[in-house]
């Protein structure tokens, strides 16, 4: 009998689109590892979890998920148990109206390593995921051994001096490396009006922002923008990722109190954060190293996993 015939219409096709893209769909293509939910800090919190060894935290970024780890989580699994976390507002994760500063995303993943019943953790974070990692690392550095930024160190007050207008010449299709310009930072401060422009268009901004921000944006499938854009197209998902960055007011004051770390710290710079990162890590962090990464861009688990898992395994073997 066909689908017709069955009464299948739009509807129908759209919620098979979405099963398409949903935890249990999506966990099939990460061998040995699988779904969790959790309450913690008051919301509850998606994580997938594999592999042996000690254990390593995985934080995401703006606008990906858990799946954003998926082209580095198997080689890392090998050695390390990998805890991958939809952070607040992410995904499957739940989206509160409120608790989007670092500071408490950070005891949400606090309270996950206790309910988790682990004593010490390493800890990586991409973009957004990092700065809640350097948080996590700065209010509670006795349940941290070893921490990695990839491209996403916590806000300072060196973000008030990002440009709202482009220089001459420096916006193109690409980022500049030398004036990047990150208008987003000043777009997600927008209350109310995003979610109306972007609910079921993220694609759109996905697709634009892929392009401006990688070397080969052609290295992020096909499947990966359309997993992204269905994690973010309605209005709540949209409400709650902005909601990172309209704290980041919150988490700048947070910053004037934290002392420098003294846990080995590994800073992962793209062509667009590399230097920043060089000359920042030094005022953050007592005990750090760098990995130049410019032969990628942002998203570098994507345009070159292989130097990731490299890098990573390295700096947590030694």
């Amino acid at each position: 009998m066909s689908k017709q015939n069955k009464g299948y219409n739009m509807i129908d096709q759209l919620k098979e689109q979405k099963n398409l893209y949903s935890d249990e769909e999506l966990i099939q293509q990460f061998p040995g590892f699988s779904n969790h939910y959790v309450k913690v800090n008051g919301i509850d919190l998606h994580y997938v979890a594999g592999g042996t060894g000690d254990p390593l935290i995985c934080l995401p970024g703006w606008p990906q998920t858990w799946y954003s780890y998926r082209q580095v989580a198997i080689e890392l699994s090998r050695k390390h148990r990998l805890i991958i976390v939809d952070i607040r507002g992410m995904g499957t994760s739940e989206k509160p109206d409120s608790g989007f500063d670092k500071k408490n995303m950070a005891k949400d993943i606090l309270e996950l390593i206790i309910k988790l019943g682990l004593e010490k953790v390493n800890i990586i974070g991409h973009d957004i995921g990092g700065m809640v990692a350097m948080s996590l690392a700065f209010n509670h550095p006795q349940y941290i051994k070893k921490l990695i930024v990839a491209d996403g160190l916590h806000p300072s007050q060196g973000m008030l001096q990002m440009p709202l207008i482009p220089t001459a010449g420096t916006f193109g299709d690409k980022m500049d490396t030398n004036m990047p310009y990150a208008w987003w930072m000043g777009f997600n401060q927008v209350k109310g009006l995003p979610e109306k422009i972007l609910e079921g268009r993220f694609r759109f901004l996905i697709d634009w922002l892929l392009n401006y921000v990688m070397i080969d944006a052609a290295k992020m499938t096909e499947h990966e923008r359309a997993i992204y854009a269905d994690a973010y197209n309605d209005k709540e998902s949209i409400r709650a990722s902005n909601a990172w960055y309209q704290s980041f007011a919150q988490d700048i004051e947070d910053a004037k109190t934290y002392q420098p770390l003294s846990i080995p710290v590994l800073g992962i710079g793209s062509n667009v954060s590399y230097q920043y990162m060089k000359m920042a890590m030094p005022y953050l962090c007592k005990n750090s190293s760098m990995v130049d990464l410019t032969e990628s861009g942002h998203y570098m688990f994507e345009e070159c996993p292989g130097r990731v898992v490299d890098s990573i395994n390295t700096f947590l073997k030694s």
